[in-house]
């Protein structure tokens, strides 16, 4: 049960005069002061309507984790061949269907005698704040602010490539595939293209927050579902237009041991990064009504959205590598694997941009709350302004100003560094492990207060442990694949 600010505090103040129930006011206490460490605001407790169901969590999950990255997996499953490709799709998803349920064990916590207090976990730093310390909150939100401020930027990038690719598909159907025109269509007007998303998403970032962006994430999911099913499908057609299979066991074969090691280090890491969604998966949970408890619905969502996940990193992986074999490309879509039907080309990277449109959102919302719980009640104050051809108008200054300025940011970052995807990549290499299996593993062992050294205990730990060699052996991969030699 859920309690006010108010009754909280006189709850406290008649138990001052029990003295047998004087251990249990100190123990409220302290929850009490976790309560305003966390930013915990008890009006706003008021005046929050979370409504959300497994449906929308499900919308929010699938436009988090299926991004244009779906395409690219052809190439990772090339690298490891039709035994290792499959598996490793197959065993991230289980480490993400296990991380995934203890984050979720996460957002909430109750004091331990039960008198009622409750605190929400809105946010990963929140909750690694309360259950871990100060410390570990400082090094997650490093982190974490790199990696979401990192995302916007990429989701930039990605949608100038996406619209550029467009245009490239139109060139050769008109001038012939492969024609040297064409290779250079768009060269000069990506900037165009990041402009033209960044308006957008400027309007999109008035959102207020996550409550009320459902419609944006079902759009965006569906638009995952096209796109994907599209590539699902110029795999198949391209494998029955063949005959025959491609491929083999062991994937690509290349010149020397050595480089087949981080071939298949980056492979794994490409696949291992696909998967997880844990810097959002609280503040998807926070907008879930309840009963039934937050938590289980997070974890049906969850559950449902990996498979579904699975599902089409499956299909658009292993057709993609059957239809070309050694020859498979880096993206079906944008790498040029398919020149025809130039149309359905052209619909599929329509598909991407108008996806990444929710997913940009899905991770700035957390960047904005963050700054917003930071500035506290200068970033809540509502100001009537005059807005010209609207009149006076309601409006939060902070929140207009904070948000222009941030998509501006991450858009002349990518501007100026158009390769700044490849840092961000190598940057969510070396933090993966720490915020996707370290921070909701020691959470969830201080949550639940499992006993040192039982079965339970040395399960988790195991899978922490076995986690972290995989993802060390995949980030020297994604370091070799930045700053090594390019070779095919």
């Amino acid at each position: 049960m859920f309690v006010s600010w108010t009754t909280i505090t006189k709850r406290k103040e008649e138990q001052t005069g029990a003295m047998g129930e004087e251990e249990g006011d100190r123990r409220s206490e302290a929850l009490l002061e976790k309560l305003s460490e966390s930013s915990y605001n008890p009006s706003e407790e008021r005046q929050v309507q979370r409504t959300g169901t497994v449906w929308t969590a499900m919308a929010h999950i699938i436009t988090a984790v299926i991004g244009s990255g779906v395409l690219s997996l052809a190439w990772s499953v090339a690298q490891l061949g039709w035994v290792g490709g499959p598996a490793a799709i197959v065993f991230f998803a289980g480490v993400t269907v296990v991380q995934s349920s203890l984050l979720a064990d996460c957002y909430i916590s109750r004091d331990a005698d039960g008198h009622g207090v409750v605190v929400r976990n809105k946010s990963y730093v929140q909750a690694v704040r309360l259950y871990l310390g100060e410390k570990s909150r400082l090094f997650c939100g490093f982190f974490l602010s790199i990696s979401l401020f990192g995302s916007s930027v990429v989701y930039t990038l990605t949608s100038a490539t996406s619209m550029r690719a467009i245009q490239k598909a139109n060139c050769y159907h008109t001038e012939g595939h492969g024609a040297a025109a064409c290779s250079a269509a768009g060269g000069g007007s990506d900037v165009y293209y990041m402009v033209l998303f960044a308006l957008a998403q400027m309007v999109l970032s008035l959102i207020p927050d996550f409550h009320n962006m459902a419609w944006l994430s079902i759009f965006a999911a569906v638009m995952s579902f096209s796109y994907s099913f599209i590539g699902f499908g110029l795999g198949a057609a391209k494998v029955i237009e063949n005959g025959v299979i491609k491929g083999a066991i062991g994937g690509i074969a290349l010149a020397s041991p050595t480089q087949k090691v981080w071939r298949v280090a980056q492979a794994l890491g490409d696949i291992a990064f696909a998967y997880p969604y844990s810097l959002v998966l609280l503040e998807i949970e926070d907008t879930l009504r309840s009963p039934p408890a937050e938590s289980e619905t997070m974890k049906t969502a969850s559950r449902a959205s990996i498979v579904v996940t699975t599902f089409f990193y499956l299909g658009c992986g292993c057709f993609g590598y059957a239809a070309f074999g050694d020859a498979t490309p880096g993206n079906l879509l944008t790498g040029f694997g398919f020149y025809e039907p130039y149309w359905l080309i052209d619909l599929a990277n329509l598909c991407v941009v108008l996806h990444l449109l929710g997913g940009y959102q899905v991770y700035s919302q957390p960047a904005f709350a963050l700054a917003e719980r930071w500035f506290g009640t200068e970033a809540s104050t509502i100001d009537v302004v005059e807005v010209p051809l609207l009149g006076r108008r309601r409006v939060n200054v902070f929140r207009l100003c904070y948000r222009t300025a941030y998509v501006a940011a991450a858009t002349a970052v990518a501007v100026w560094f158009p390769y700044f995807n490849q840092v961000v990549g190598l940057i969510g290499a070396f933090s993966f492990w720490p915020l996707a299996i370290h921070f909701p593993v020691e959470m969830y062992l201080a949550q639940a207060k499992v006993a040192p050294w039982t079965a339970r205990w040395l399960a988790i730990r195991a899978f922490s442990a076995a986690c972290l060699l995989v993802c060390a052996f995949a980030s020297l991969g994604s370091a070799v694949g930045v700053f090594g030699p390019k070779e095919s």
